[in-house]
């Protein structure tokens, strides 16, 4: 079939814009959405300036300035500087899982992901219209023990500092409980939860969330691995159903001399174009075909095998790129 793709989650290096450009051209890219987690600024404006003139579109999100959590006007002050970010260009807010699981108070705590001291930044967003692309937690093996009994220790020992188990972290229901009670209190504001709404393992979880929340989005960028090894009848209801809310995203990583295909091992050779090319076939394979049992195309996030879903072409046009156009107000390719 004839492709028109928008990748809703990439994460662009500033001045990798060559490099970024000749992926998503060998891969019918025709437009990027550019994660970052640049406040208003100086960084902001170099990266949308950069991006503007790429031969790919890309729409640039910003981020936070969570060194101003301390502030006692910090959710006004992260509203206003998203006016900033938008009025410069700016698409979309970007929030890390630092939100939840890194950003401290004064005090040591972490930030709670539903901390109401953020609602003005959320009520902000609603009102320019723009959405938030949100990752809260990550794969839950990351939360358990770090030993050979971890499915995904390989991709552990490639990243110890994904591991959040024990100390003082929160536990990956908790960050999600948080986060729905967030969404739930901002029915104005878009939210896409990455990841496959941060819980790819419970599918029956996230469409839970989904039902109950309208205004929740998903995206499944880094997580074919994961919604592969379920069972693909399930799995194609899933999308059926949700299907006006799923993104195409893939999580990739460019710089001007690296490219990281969702998750890798930095002590390996990085991967080249052809390498990314076979990341994107592997989309396509496991969304558009039926085949049983082929190797997804990041070993280090699990070895295992995955099963297609054989989607029909007017939900793959739907998350391909009609759904993006629709979230970003986009005119056509």
């Amino acid at each position: 079939m004839t492709r028109r793709v928008i990748d809703f989650h990439t994460h662009l290096a500033y001045r990798a814009g060559p490099v970024a450009d000749a992926v998503f051209a060998a891969n019918g890219v025709t437009t990027a959405v550019r994660l970052t987690v640049r406040p208003s600024g100086e960084a902001l404006r170099a990266i949308l300036a950069e991006s503007a003139a790429m031969k790919t579109r890309v729409l640039v999100f910003a981020g936070v300035p969570w060194g101003l959590v301390d502030d006692p006007d910090f959710g006004a002050l992260a509203a206003e500087d998203l006016h900033r970010s938008v009025t410069a260009g700016a698409r979309g807010l970007k929030i890390s899982k630092a939100l939840g699981l890194g950003v401290r108070t004064a005090d040591g705590h972490l930030l709670a992901v539903d901390d109401p001291r953020l609602d003005p930044l959320w009520r902000a967003a609603g009102e320019l219209g723009v959405p938030v692309a949100i990752h809260t937690g990550d794969p839950v093996a990351f939360f358990q023990p770090v030993d050979d009994h971890n499915e995904r220790i390989e991709e552990l020992r490639a990243h110890p500092t994904w591991s959040f188990y024990g100390e003082d972290y929160p536990s990956l229901e908790e960050l999600l409980a948080a986060r729905d009670r967030m969404v739930a209190r901002h029915p104005e504001t878009t939210f896409v939860a990455v990841h496959v709404g941060g819980l790819a393992e419970d599918i029956d979880a996230v469409a839970r969330s989904m039902r109950a929340l309208p205004n929740l989005w998903i995206d499944i960028a880094a997580r074919v691995p994961e919604l592969g090894r379920h069972d693909p009848q399930k799995v194609r209801a899933f999308f059926m159903e949700m299907k006006d809310r799923i993104l195409f995203g893939t999580d990739i990583q460019i710089s001007r001399d690296r490219v990281v295909l969702g998750s890798g091992d930095p002590r390996a050779p990085a991967p080249g174009l052809k390498d990314a090319e076979r990341y994107y076939d592997v989309h396509w394979r496991y969304l558009e075909t039926d085949d049983r049992q082929f190797e997804h195309a990041t070993p280090v996030q699990g070895r295992w095998k995955i099963d297609g879903i054989d989607l029909p072409r007017d939900v793959l046009a739907a998350i391909y790129h009609g759904n993006a156009e629709r979230l970003l107000k986009l005119d056509g390719p």
